[in-house]
């Protein structure tokens, strides 16, 4: 089709085929999975919303050239060659990041200033005066990649990482990055077919991201802003096109989805982080301590959660973690259970046996996310049932 270019979409680690299957249902041309990220093709107006729509994307790259590289002279000379003065202005800001794995070059820095200097000996030639750098909220974001010698030059089109999704003002001492907590939800195989539980909420993450997933609301629709916007192509008109025909799409919930904390600040926070994303409608957060509650509703309840690791909340953990196993065992019967952890230690005092383990990593730390399936009665008893053919 004409007009389609080819993007790349970073991401988490294993979130590479949910990534996929997100972009293939947005119409994507050309998927293919990477490590960390998706390449596709598309238009002017898919790059915007993919921006809008995807929850497991971090970033947005379009690339602008691709070329071997052997020393910086082959750098500065295709750097300088990009025709920098369509894409933007000398009176705006602009910031060059560098990601490699190459043996060219040792320091991703010197990759960055020497294309930065690029840029700008050829702004003073053909505009006759100089865009600045700012690192800290540049106008105008630029990614380079290097493996082996083949360098790749992108626009980074989302600016700030999708993660951030605009309805987060508030946050405890250990939150869960937005799109970490969408690609769990959907590893979960979350639909929005049955209520919803996080009975240790936090700043609400996981909520908001649910009832996101639930009504089909674009993940970012709550964002102000993105690189693209300051880029000289962009189509405001065609932009809030997309965002329109992506709220038609917004579909009804009739289920609950649950919040507990027995920390008053944290269900203050989440309860204003809710309003932010405009989601109270569809979200009740409540003060409980988890272990002293029950099932909250009679038919399947879907519960996802990421306790404390006892890395920055001070918890015993042994103990911690066997209540967590005495409340599901007791309490939750009908309950599909998922929980993320990075104590690998401490899932054995859960005392009970996951149907399946996920690895995942929340930030730096390499976790695990697993499923303990809660049964109507023993577990004992539902294959009996089986055996009788009931």
């Amino acid at each position: 089709m004409a007009g389609n270019f080819k993007m790349l979409a970073k991401t988490l680690f294993g979130f590479e085929p949910l990534l996929a299957k997100e972009l293939r249902n947005l119409g994507a041309g050309n998927v293919e999975e990477g490590v960390r990220n998706v390449s596709f093709e598309g238009d002017t107006g898919f790059m915007y919303k993919a921006n809008l729509c995807l929850r497991t994307a971090l970033k947005i790259y379009k690339p602008l050239r691709t070329f071997k590289v052997y020393n910086e002279k082959d750098l500065y000379k295709a750097v300088y060659d990009i025709n920098w003065s369509s894409i933007f202005g000398p009176d705006q800001t602009f910031a060059v990041d560098t990601n490699m794995n190459t043996e060219i070059f040792n320091n991703s820095m010197f990759v960055s200033l020497k294309a930065k200097d690029a840029i700008v000996d050829k702004f003073r030639r053909v505009e006759r005066e100089r865009p600045n750098v700012s690192t800290q909220d540049p106008d105008v974001r630029i990614h380079i990649h290097i493996h082996d010698n083949t360098c790749t030059v992108s626009l980074d089109s989302s600016g700030n990482s999708l993660h951030q999704r605009g309805y987060r003002m508030l946050t405890n001492i250990a939150p869960i990055n937005e799109v970490l907590a969408a690609g769990l939800l959907l590893k979960s195989g979350w639909d929005g077919l049955t209520d919803f539980l996080d009975p240790m909420c936090g700043s609400g993450t996981f909520l908001i991201e649910a009832a996101m997933i639930a009504c089909n609301i674009p993940a970012n629709i709550n964002r102000e802003s993105y690189a693209f916007m300051n880029w000289k192509d962009y189509d405001a008109e065609l932009h809030q096109k997309i965002v329109d025909a992506s709220l038609n799409k917004v579909r009804e919930f009739r289920h609950k989805i649950l919040g507990y904390d027995k920390a008053p600040s944290a269900v203050r926070k989440t309860q204003e982080n809710v309003e932010n994303a405009n989601l109270s409608e569809y979200i009740t957060v409540e003060r409980k301590d988890f272990f002293r509650t029950e099932k909250p509703v009679d038919t399947k309840l879907h519960m996802v959660f990421n306790p404390p690791y006892g890395e920055r909340l001070p918890i015993e953990v042994d103990e911690f973690y066997a209540k967590i196993g005495d409340t599901l065992k007791q309490q939750y019967p009908g309950t599909d259970v998922w929980m993320i952890t990075s104590n690998l230690e401490a899932l054995k005092y859960v005392g009970l046996r996951p149907s399946r383990k996920i690895k995942a990593f929340n930030g730096k730390l390499e976790a695990r996310l697993v499923y303990y399936e809660m049964y109507e009665g023993s577990k004992k008893a539902k294959y009996n049932k089986e055996d009788q053919g009931v």
